[in-house]
């Protein structure tokens, strides 16, 4: 039994001692064993917007990060972890792109791939052509799709050199002369593909209008002879950086023959002639003294409709501006009528006599403004001709003084003034017009007013000329102290089957104003809108 005993405690301590042997890890044939990547390749992603981006996506088996070279010479090489991409920028052409995979064990392997970066032609291009009152001078913008910039060929000038712009860029170009250009843009995409477009562009002249100086090149300065006159364009004699035109009365030519300022068209606008402003003037220079210059105008659609005067050469061999009245037609030829369109002009040398071949220098052909006398809206107290006669009543004195302050949206030199002196609440004063203010369209006044404190009461009336009854007023009130403000007066209601010829300025209605600063007034720019 005790033997029995000891053979069982044996056998249990050899399993234990057997169990707890320890293990050995001297293997290291797994260790050992390099993995090399393989299945080596790339996904090219170029950007479709010309830009040259290209994301590079390597792929592998057994992979734990890339080298990438891109094979440009923007930068050698860059790692890039297993799954991941990198973007790179190309300019356009072929590159070998060179993918180097380095495995956990170390293992490397490589592949090279082919990339092609090739950028699309610009799409959609458009570009417009502005020009303002000078034909000649044009603005030019373009856009498009998948472009890096612009060239633009204006096409006056034999191997033009392109102008480069980018859109949103406004480029300029002044041609020299008449006639039709084909303008080109080119929309560049950063490598060899374009695309473009031509538009024409013709530089036109514009119609002859007075003043006539022929040095504005937008203008069609062409003249139309007729009985044997010849005109052509010359240098001034004594001075040749201006223009002028030389016309010849050929011999023979007829006592007539004569030169129209322009074409048979006229002038663009009609010459604003009126019984009180009647007069053209003509520089110029005749071959000897007391030669009848006759100027004619005529309404370039029925020929009828014309007035002749003439002038006469005071001087030879010398330049002098000869002045044409036309309310002293010539003899025989009709009168000047206010009622007819005068748009057209003709120049006769020597009238009356057979062309002996006299030459004739001339220019500057103009409408003398002459100055206004008649007060009319709009009224600035401007003028030294125009006399500002007010008519003043029961305490109130209105005259034309020197701007208090010519500041702000006021900076004239004259304005209206006003005293509201002691006497009736209602004290004021008026200007009486030459005619009927023209209600039928135009029903805003608007008056600038300078106010010594704010809240003064201006009374804006229009009265009939010789009825008092027959009115409409408004009134409003000053919102600043001594500085210009624009007040404006609301007419609509007004009853416009009525004549209407006096404006009447009331400050403080129904107050006595005693002369001081603090009832002095002023007013300028009466304007009806």
């Amino acid at each position: 039994m005790k033997f029995l005993k000891y053979f069982i405690a044996l056998s249990l301590f050899a399993v234990i001692n057997n169990g707890c042997k320890k293990d050995s890890f001297d293997d290291t044939s797994l260790s050992n064993k390099v993995i090399t990547p393989a299945n080596l390749s790339a996904l090219f992603k170029i950007t479709q917007d010309n830009s040259g981006t290209v994301t590079i996506t390597p792929s592998g088996e057994g992979v734990s990060f890339f080298y990438v070279y891109f094979g440009d010479s923007k930068t050698d090489s860059a790692q890039v972890m297993a799954g991941a991409g990198i973007n790179h920028i190309y300019t356009e052409g072929v590159y070998n792109v060179r993918i180097v995979a380095h495995s956990i064990t170390g293992g490397i392997a490589e592949v090279t791939k082919p990339l092609t970066v090739s950028f699309k032609a610009p799409e959609n291009l458009d570009f417009t052509i502005t020009t303002s009152g000078n034909k000649f001078k044009v603005d030019v913008s373009a856009s498009a799709l998948y472009e890096t910039m612009f060239q633009v060929y204006f096409g006056d000038v034999v191997n033009e050199v392109p102008l480069l712009f980018l859109e949103g860029d406004v480029v300029t170009h002044t041609y020299s002369a008449f006639g039709t250009y084909n303008i080109k843009v080119v929309a560049l995409s950063g490598g060899a593909a374009t695309a473009q477009l031509i538009k024409p562009y013709t530089v036109t002249s514009a119609q002859i209008d007075l003043p006539v100086t022929f040095d504005d090149i937008t203008y069609d300065y062409t003249t139309t002879d007729f009985g044997g006159n010849i005109t052509v364009d010359a240098k001034d004699t004594t001075n040749s950086s201006n223009k002028v035109k030389r016309t010849v009365k050929s011999v023979g030519a007829q006592t007539w023959a004569g030169t129209t300022v322009g074409t048979p068209n006229g002038f663009a606008t009609a010459i604003p002639l009126t019984a009180a402003s009647n007069k053209m003037s003509v520089r110029v220079y005749s071959p000897a003294v007391g030669i009848h210059v006759r100027l004619k105008v005529e309404d370039h659609k029925n020929s009828n409709n014309s007035v002749e005067t003439e002038a006469i050469s005071t001087v030879a061999n010398t330049w002098e501006t000869m002045t044409f009245d036309f309310n002293n037609n010539a003899s025989g030829t009709p009168a000047f009528n206010s009622s007819y369109t005068y748009d057209k002009a003709s120049l006769f040398f020597d009238f009356g006599n057979v062309g002996s071949g006299k030459i004739f220098y001339w220019d500057d052909v103009k409408y003398i403004v002459t100055a206004q006398t008649t007060l009319s809206l709009p009224i600035d107290f401007e003028s030294s001709t125009i006399a500002y006669n007010f008519t003043n009543f029961d305490g109130g004195t209105a005259s034309v003084a020197n701007n208090p302050s010519a500041s702000g949206s006021n900076t004239s030199a004259k304005v209206g003034k006003m005293v509201k002196g002691a006497g009736q609440t209602w004290a004021g004063a008026y200007l009486t017009m030459p005619s009927p203010m023209n209600f039928s369209t135009k029903k805003t006044f608007k008056m600038k007013v300078y106010s010594p404190r704010v809240g003064a009461k201006v009374l804006f009336k229009v009265e009939n000329l010789t009825n008092g009854a027959i009115s409409y007023e408004k009134e409003m009130s000053s919102t600043v102290a001594n500085a210009w403000e624009t007040i404006t007066f609301d007419y609509s209601a007004i009853d416009v089957t009525k004549s209407y010829s006096k404006i009447t300025l009331i400050w403080d209605n129904g107050t006595a104003g005693d002369g001081s600063a603090n009832y002095t007034f002023y007013f300028d720019d009466i304007t009806l809108n």
